[in-house]
């Protein structure tokens, strides 16, 4: 009920749009629009109060009544919109350049163009009072009581809990021993070959007279939200660094084997494999997997499945996923509603927790989410809860499975009604599907969910929503990968569990309608509203001709392929389309010239789609057009018609699109993101573009490629200060170059202290800028920058920013020296570089030192031949016992430079001790190791001590290293590569 409310709510704000003063509408037609508007209002507010109340404790009159205002305030709202589209046609500004005759004889036809539509209006606006009167006489009948929804803002701190390390998380340490000891019952401390392929086999590959170097196969079988694919990324973590390969996928309930291939040959060398995989319930297809090649080897490989189903599990070994112990469901609880350590307060009422936890059955989603229910709720609630019709009821399946679903249910109407809006918009995206926080959320604001509150643009409110979803545990929040260089959330995934729900719910409610079949069948309901392809053969059928199609109003089409049509002649009122991961014929791309008729359009996406490498000039005529994304598409150029979308606010081209031209920004100057290429334009156009930035006064995330001589640079500096809003900045070069010098006017620079994405790496800085610091950037969490020279306080700068989590720092002549060390960094009053992550260091050698006196961390960068002593100085200093201090306590991903010749220049150093051991969190390692002027066996030894500090590091990360530049063989001599060697080993 609460899609009725949302509905009616668009409608009152179309009609405000009307009312506004610039549409000069016929006589007595405002009093109308204001007489309508009140009585829709009237409507929402009974509405909102029956969307709280479940549909099952309704009155069917009730149920009718809200779906008959439903439909009718969805055809009002395509009605007010047509009207609009032709107000905006007509009311285009005159020329004020042409002469007084050419305008009065354009006002008289104007005059006569605009009566038409007016007339229109005013008719509309009849007929929409006469249907709503029809089903107003119903309403005063009904009174449902409702409690106020509560808000949240923020993602809530203590959901972090729920996404740490395996080592952290509640209940695990037991059952992956176990998995593992099933999957390794010799293990034993040696590198494996891994193997990856769909997790099917014969029964007897488990035999224990087998080889213990065949293949190993265990599936994790267990009901929904048991935790069972959590349990297989723990072990996969803890094992990842014994194989040469490995990795971790995801497939759904219906799967493409080819593309699922596809994946693992993309992630893997073909002769070395591993394998996790989230099966479904109506995979068995075993042949295909029993006869691959890759199935029959000796090379050790080890292959976790997960499923519900136990029948798809019984080819292999199975180890059964228990749920949660009292203790530790308990513990769980906890640490959602109160953070780590977190217990009851003083009045908290027992009795209803421990009824809650028995309904929730040691079910961790169960768990999580009832407890995000109850965030913040009072004693009252919590009994409310237990009180709630369905929590004591009998089951007649699956008690568990029902359990859970109920608290699904009870949670999903547990939000306000502009969330459950949202969520029920997920139901488009294909199971397992990792959904693009920016495409999810414009589109959200395309269809109309999203209301602009004073003070906050759309998308920051939609992005509101997005964090309340994930705080009520209704959506996976999807961190950044190791080798990503994101930092924030950057999009999210639904539960299957979830997803079924929300699916459910959406077909009862004509929300969406979803083709998902491999034959390509059309859906059934005679009214669509919403179309969702997914993971199918999109082709007309003559059941396309049989169904309604002329209201709908998005149409979302996921890893599909497109024969021969895509746009229905009838898709006049579409707002969403989006065609994300298809794949395009050219000559079915030909014919969307027409997409210039869809005149309501306000969401284009093209994100990974194949096939369009070109715009239709008709995109011009989009003139509510809000988001073009074309990322990973193969758009090249932007047509010069975009000037023309005056209402774009997001534009994300790919790393090849370019502008049209340098001066189109001074049009689109209401974009919040963009992105985009200019390595095409002339170097004056290149100049106008970076002054025109200076006009986008909204923009949020600004990424430019181009080239960056001094008065590009200028250009774009004297912008920069126009962009107080600005929070991503990244500057890209097409050319591999040492990077522009940077002109004077960066020392000047003024950046907004609320940017928390700085990538400058095409400029070349003599030295850190000063306003790289804590108090001028205090939310900085990524930065990339090319710097020449670096001092102590420059690097004891970036270290105690707050808030970095990735730093990318290259030197052009990693040949120069230089040195930059700052000591006791581990008792370092605000800590230094505690929230980093990842640090890549190109060009600089990296060192740890412990003075053992004070027991204090020095940390050191270094490049040239000149500097001090790089490495310990005895093979023996790094097998001390003396456990190090902690520092940089989330660093995961480290990667710096080793100059081989320095390294044993005075014969009496070692790399076995760089000090790693003093980085708890370190799990991998990136070395490129320079060979320039150093022996054969100097580079070989550091290899091998390389090797060796990595396994004496507790966590035993994973290790590469890449040998580059010319070497000389002073011992021998030949060289058994040539003169170049560059070689990279895992």
């Amino acid at each position: 009920m609460d899609l009725v409310a949302g509905a009616v709510g668009s409608v009152i704000g179309k009609l405000g749009e009307l009312l506004q003063a610039e549409y000069k509408l016929q006589k007595g037609l405002p009093q109308q629009i204001e007489s309508l508007k009140h009585e829709l209002e009237s409507a929402q507010t009974a509405l909102s109060k029956v969307g709280e109340v479940r549909p099952e404790q309704l009155d069917p009159q009730v149920r009718l009544w809200a779906s008959e205002v439903r439909e009718a305030s969805y055809d009002m709202e395509d009605i007010l919109d047509t009207c609009l589209v032709s107000i905006l046609d007509v009311d285009a500004p005159a020329d004020n350049k042409s002469g007084l005759l050419k305008r009065l004889l354009k006002n008289i036809a104007d005059f006569l163009k605009k009566s038409k539509p007016r007339h229109t209006i005013a008719g509309a606006i009849e007929d929409m009072k006469k249907r709503l009167q029809e089903v107003a006489d119903r309403r005063n009948r009904f009174s449902v009581a409702v409690a106020l929804p509560s808000p949240a803002t923020k993602p809530d701190p203590r959901l972090a809990d729920m996404h740490k390390e395996a080592k952290q998380l509640i209940g695990i340490d037991n059952p992956r021993a176990e998995l593992i000891a099933m999957l390794l019952p010799d293990l034993k401390n040696k590198k494996r070959k891994a193997m990856l392929l769909p997790a099917f086999g014969d029964s007897d590959v488990s035999g224990g007279s087998r080889s213990s170097r065949k293949m190993k196969i265990v599936s994790v079988v267990g009901v929904g939200g048991l935790g069972k694919t959590t349990l297989a990324k723990a072990v996969y973590d803890e094992l990842q660094s014994q194989y040469d390969c490995g990795a971790f996928l995801s497939i759904g309930r219906e799967p493409d084997l080819a593309q699922v291939l596809i994946n693992i040959l993309q992630h893997l060398d073909i002769n070395k494999y591993t394998a996790i995989h989230n099966l479904s319930t109506t995979f068995t297809n075993w042949r295909l997997q029993r006869e691959h090649p890759f199935v029959n080897n000796d090379t050790g490989s080890i292959v976790i499945t997960t499923t519900r189903n136990r029948d798809v599990a019984s080819r292999e070994e199975v180890y059964e996923l228990c749920t949660l112990s009292p203790y530790h469901s308990e513990k769980l609880f906890k640490t959602r509603l109160f953070g780590v350590n977190g217990e009851y307060p003083a009045n908290h009422p027992a009795e209803a927790s421990e009824n809650i936890l028995k309904k929730c059955g040691g079910i961790p989603l169960a768990i999580i989410t009832m407890a995000s229910l109850l965030v913040g709720k009072s004693r009252e609630d919590w009994f409310d809860v237990c009180n709630s019709p369905g929590f004591y009821r009998g089951n007649k399946g699956n008690q568990q499975v029902d359990d859970t679903e109920w608290i699904l249910s009870l949670s999903y109407y547990d939000m306000p009604s502009y969330l459950r809006t949202c969520l029920l918009y997920l139901s488009v995206y294909p199971e397992d599907y990792e959904i693009d926080k920016h495409s999810l959320i414009w589109k959200w604001i395309a269809e109309g969910f999203v209301e602009k509150r004073r003070g906050t643009s759309l998308f920051q409110q939609g992005e509101e929503y997005f964090n309340q979803l994930i705080n009520r545990s209704m959506i996976q929040a999807v961190e950044p990968s190791d080798d990503s260089r994101e930092i924030e959330v950057c999009g999210c995934r639904v539960h299957d569990m979830v997803l079924d729900l929300i699916r459910d719910l959406s077909y009862k409610e004509n929300f969406v309608t979803i083709s998902n079949d491999g034959e390509g069948t059309s859906p059934h309901q005679n009214r669509v509203r919403r179309l969702a392809h997914q993971n199918r053969i999109m082709k007309q059928t003559q059941q396309d001709d049989h169904t309604d199609m002329a209201h709908v109003r998005s149409l979302v089409a996921c890893d599909c392929d497109i024969e021969n049509l895509v746009l229905h002649p009838s898709y006049k009122l579409l707002r969403v389309l989006d065609l994300e991961g298809c794949t395009v014929p050219s000559e079915v791309w030909q014919g969307l010239k027409h997409l210039g008729n869809l005149l309501h359009l306000r969401y284009l996406g093209l994100r990974s789609t194949r096939g369009c490498y070109e715009l239709p000039q008709e995109i011009g005529k989009l003139k509510f057009l809000q988001t073009l994304d074309l990322e990973d598409s193969e758009i090249v150029v932007l047509p010069s018609c975009v000037c023309q979308l005056t209402q774009l606010v997001f534009l994300r081209g790919d790393f090849r699109t370019c502008a049209p031209d340098g001066s189109f920004l001074r049009k689109v100057t209401s974009l919040e993101y963009l992105s985009i290429r200019i390595y095409n334009l002339a170097k004056e156009s290149q100049r106008q573009f970076m002054k025109d930035v200076g006009n986008l006064s909204e923009v949020r995330v600004l990424c430019i490629r181009g080239s960056w001589e001094g008065m590009v640079q200028l250009d774009l500096v004297h912008s920069l200060g126009n962009l107080h809003k600005l929070q991503h900045l990244e500057l890209r070069e097409d050319l591999n170059s040492n990077g522009e010098a940077a002109t004077r006017e960066w020392d000047r620079v003024v950046l907004p202290w609320h940017l928390r994405h700085l990538d400058l790496d095409p400029i070349l800085f003599r030295q850190l800028p000063s306003y790289i610091s804590p108090a001028h950037l205090p939310i900085l969490g990524y930065l990339c920058l090319r710097v020449d020279h670096m001092d102590e306080a420059g690097l004891r700068a970036l270290g105690a920013l707050p808030e970095l989590r990735f730093l990318e720092l290259s030197t052009p002549r990693p040949s120069m020296a230089c040195t930059a060390t700052v000591a006791n960094i581990n008792t370092a009053p605000d800590g230094f570089f505690k929230k980093l992550r990842c640090c890549l260091l190109h060009g600089w050698m990296v060192q740890l030192v412990l003075n053992e006196d004070s027991n204090g961390v020095s940390f050191s960068i270094l490049k040239g031949m000149g500097v001090v002593a790089f490495g310990s100085k005895t093979k023996d200093e790094y097998s001390r016992s003396i456990a190090p201090p902690p520092v940089m306590p989330n660093l995961q991903e480290l990667w710096f430079d080793v100059l081989a010749r320095a390294l044993y220049k005075d014969g009496n150093r070692t790399c076995g001790d760089l000090g790693l051991k003093c980085l708890p969190s370190l799990r991998t390692i990136q070395i490129d190791v320079n060979c320039d002027g150093a022996s054969t066996n100097d580079v070989e030894k550091a290899e091998s001590e390389l090797r060796n500090a990595a396994q004496l590091h507790p966590n035993g990360p994973r290790i590469e290293l890449e040998l580059f530049n010319q070497w000389t063989d002073q011992d021998d001599t030949e060289s058994d590569d040539g003169d170049n060697v560059s070689a990279k080993e895992e």
